[in-house]
Formats: C-alpha cells, structure tokens, sequence
C-alpha cells in the first residue's frame, strides 16, 4: 500500500509522527532554556497552548522534565542526563530543594532563595519570591548575585575549600568590577571569611548589594563539596539583624542539613 504524499513527493508525516516530533521539540526547548513555562514554549514553537501543556505533562509523567514548585519553569530532570550540555546539576539541586524551600515560605514569611556557583557569582535556581506576602522582587530564577556583596556569595566562599576559594578571588580581581573593590582588600577579605566560617552562616546587613533590604545565608555542604546557598531576604527597616538571627538561623541550617543531594 502507498504512503500518502505531500506535494513535493515525500511521504506525509502521521500524527503519531507529528505528535512525537512535538513532543521532542517541546523538550529541547526546556532542555536549551535551563528553566522556562509553558506559555513561553508554545510561544517560542509556534505552537498551541494546550499542546504545549499536554506535551509538558507527558514528559513530566515519564520522568524528563520536572516544574518549580515556586514559578512554575519546566526543567529537565536527571533522567534527561543524555541531553549533554542541558543537563545542569543546579537542576538536581533545585528539585531536591524545591519542597524544603516551600516549608521555609510557610513558616518564615519571608522570601527564600536558592542558589548555586557560577562562574563568578551565585545564581538563584529556586525561590520563594513569588508566593511571599512580603517580597519586593519578581522573576528572581536566574538572577546573578555578586560573590563578595551578598550573603549567598559570602556563605559560599566561606564553605568551600581553600583551593576553589583563592580561585574564585582571582577571577573577581580579574574582572575587576568597582564595587567589589573595598571587599577584596586582603585584610577584610580574610576577617570576613574567618568571621562567617566560625559562625556558620553569613550576613548582608548594610546596604552593600540592596540598600532596601538584608540577608542571611546558609551554605548546603556535603563533605568538601558545596552544593548551593539557602538565603532569606527581609526588609531592613522591618527587622533588625538580631531578630533575624534569632528566627531564621535555625530553620535555614535544619533545611540545608536535611535537602537529600549526593556527595
């Protein structure tokens, strides 16, 4: 029996064909954008909204892509691992943490971030931003926050190795960016590492990344491997730095403890 053709002689794709090249279609797209919503997909195929829902459950079903508990962005999961570049580990990170994120939203009130290292800064993967009462900032996935002037940055280059850290500094001296200058200074640099190592978890108080609000940071360490920061953001004029201290400090270490990652 003949296969039906189009019009310049090749063979007509079936639906099932055409479902199925959709499908790959919508999962490259999440694949190549890191994190990204359904509208947005069908709006960068050209495809149906309902399609692209459809399609986005199927591949959620099988295990290939996963949605932010916070912003509802598709990412592709660990069994997508043979996509190759598109597969980032802060994926695994951020749905491990997705769920403990939300408990903190609950109990906190305040808006929790969290973030992963990359190339010189701290990138937030996951937060609560959207679903906080008390939140002034939006769209925060995939918001670049500068090493040396924010609580997520600083609890990361407190936790890491000595090695990674010295490396981390020389890149930021290599870029060179003016405000970054005063924090490189040798002698605050090691009193401000040495100071939110002892403690355990650092600050943002002053004004230096955000002079509307502040921070505290918890990094999640496995070993010698840092995998992320939990942060919390208020606004200063609402709390002081010692009530924050005293009702976020805990909560933040029991989630970072508790997010299962592997070592």
């Amino acid at each position: 029996m003949s296969k039906e053709r189009t019009r310049n002689g090749q063979p007509r794709q079936s639906e099932g064909v055409r479902a199925f090249k959709r499908g790959l279609d919508v999962l490259q797209e999440v694949n190549r954008s890191g994190g990204i919503r359904a509208g947005d997909v069908a709006r960068a195929l050209d495809l149906p909204r309902p399609t692209v829902y459809r399609l986005l459950e199927t591949l959620e079903e099988l295990g290939y892509v996963a949605r932010s508990a916070s912003d509802d962005r598709f990412r592709v999961t660990r069994r997508a691992l043979s996509l190759g570049d598109g597969y980032d580990p802060g994926v695994v990170i951020c749905q491990a943490a997705a769920p403990y994120l939300a408990e903190l939203s609950k109990t906190l009130v305040w808006p929790v971030d969290l973030s992963t290292y990359e190339n010189a800064a701290m990138v937030v993967q996951e937060t609560t931003h959207s679903r906080s009462p008390l939140s002034i900032d939006r769209g925060m996935i995939g918001k670049r926050l500068p090493m040396l002037r924010t609580s997520a940055g600083r609890a990361y280059l407190a936790a890491c190795p000595a090695r990674e850290r010295d490396l981390i500094v020389s890149h930021l001296r290599r870029i060179d960016e003016a405000d970054d200058r005063p924090f490189l200074d040798e002698c605050r640099f090691t009193r401000m590492i040495a100071q939110t190592a002892k403690r355990g978890y650092a600050v943002r108080s002053e004004g230096e990344f955000n002079p509307k609000t502040a921070s505290i940071a918890v990094p999640i360490v496995r070993g010698e491997i840092v995998f992320g920061c939990i942060s919390i953001i208020w606004i200063r004029s609402a709390l002081s730095l010692d009530e924050a201290i005293a009702r976020f400090v805990a909560p933040l270490r029991e989630a970072a403890a508790a997010i299962p990652v592997e070592s």
